[in-house]
């Protein structure tokens, strides 16, 4: 069972992944996507043609490509001003990342993601996975870290149900260099996953923001990232979950060496048949806090300023798809979205944004997705005027078309 669940592993089929035991797949095809059950039945077959014990390399991955078009209207002091563009291909969301898997024996498991994407070559991880027992693995490497469910779990273009990612979720979960601990066990009916990470941590910049992923900590102190979800239904249909990300986030040796960052996600996943449609809903909730700091006016360096460094983030999103339709109708999805991201007021940067996104989504095979999403955004200034940073109300509407394939 271990070495099948080498070979099989997917970043973005963590969900099952962590539950290694066999009492933890005891769950029915109606409380999965139905792309993720197929995906996962097809690397079962696959499974059986590989000999135990040997050294096996597999390349996996995903395509998303596509094109927008938006309207973008900003009202500055009284004066609004209106602009319209197009990309083609949809330069925001446009992504190619083979993914290469190598399982060394029955035990070791490594895993590399490029990506090409913004017209560059990044990295979206590579580590290498110990299979320690069932219900524990042991990673080290350049991580996402388990903070909420978005960014692990749901983020891929096969797997999002709407064009665009939630505004902030996924940019407040960190990739860094550390290591990592997860597994899942079995409580019963109900069922428990855990996931725990120690790592680098994030980097606290000149005007309040955080950066992370550096190789070389700025501080002798380690950030502990964790989430725990939690199953309650013995169908799995339900799982709820929650994260915290605890650690120094300032230079060594800076004025901001005490500053300490505590950010918090709650999430919830909901899947399930009620004839005749499947029923998706996904939410995460995001809070962030940082120390306030004294941070140098760009206007002027002989002061300072500071404000209350308190960010968060939300989305509730609900897919239907009519799974027992006939063979056309069946392939569609229609899915909605709420995002709301709100940035520290007084800042250089700080804002009130909400975005309300619709979706109808045609799937050519299980892995498969053309995509049709309408997006309107509302973003309200709440940055410093003092600091000139102030730029008004924007609204902008998107249309997207996108082409997602999983590899």
């Amino acid at each position: 069972m271990k070495q099948h669940i080498a070979l099989k592993r997917s970043r973005w089929l963590l969900a099952l992944i962590v539950l290694t035991t066999s009492q933890l797949y005891s769950q029915t095809s109606g409380s999965l996507d139905s792309s993720i059950l197929d995906r996962l039945n097809t690397l079962e077959q696959q499974v059986n043609y590989k000999k135990p014990g040997k050294d096996h390399v597999m390349m996996v991955g995903l395509t998303t490509f596509g094109f927008a078009a938006s309207k973008n209207t900003n009202t500055l002091n009284g004066v609004g001003s209106t602009s319209k563009n197009n990309s083609f291909p949809d330069a925001d969301n446009f992504e190619f990342s083979p993914m290469f898997l190598w399982r060394h024996g029955t035990k070791f498991l490594m895993e590399f993601e490029p990506s090409f994407n913004n017209n560059g070559l990044s990295v979206n991880w590579a580590d290498i996975s110990y299979f320690a027992a069932p219900n524990l693995i042991i990673r080290a490497g350049y991580l996402v870290l388990p903070f909420g469910t978005y960014a692990k779990r749901e983020a891929a273009g096969w797997i999002d149900k709407l064009a665009t990612d939630p505004m902030g979720i996924a940019d407040m979960t960190p990739t860094d260099y550390g290591v990592e601990v997860e597994g899942g066990l079995p409580l019963g009916s109900m069922k428990l996953n855990y996931d725990v990470a120690l790592s680098n941590g994030n980097q606290l910049l000149g005007d309040g923001t955080l950066a992370s992923g550096n190789i070389v900590d700025n501080n002798n102190n380690k950030t502990v990232t964790a989430r725990i979800g939690w199953l309650p239904f013995s169908n799995s249909s339900l799982e709820l979950g929650v994260s915290g990300m605890f650690g120094k986030v300032g230079d060594m040796g800076s004025p901001y060496a005490n500053a300490v960052g505590n950010m918090y996600a709650f999430d919830l996943n909901y899947v399930k048949t009620f004839s005749p449609v499947l029923l998706n809903i996904k939410a995460q909730y995001n809070i962030q806090n940082i120390t306030n700091e004294n941070f140098i006016n760009p206007n002027d360096s002989t002061q300072s300023y500071t404000f209350n460094n308190h960010t968060t983030a939300g989305f509730v999103q609900c897919s239907v798809r009519p799974t027992e339709a006939n063979n056309f109708l069946k392939n569609f999805e229609l899915a909605g979205r709420y995002t709301s991201y709100n940035l520290p007021g007084n800042s250089t940067f700080g804002t009130n944004q909400h975005t309300v996104t619709v979706g109808l989504d045609y799937w050519l095979s299980w892995r498969t997705v053309l995509k049709a999403t309408y997006e309107t955004y509302t973003g309200n200034s709440t940055a410093s005027k003092v600091l000139g940073s102030y730029n008004g109300l924007t609204n902008t509407n998107t249309f997207y078309l996108q082409f997602s394939i999983q590899l």
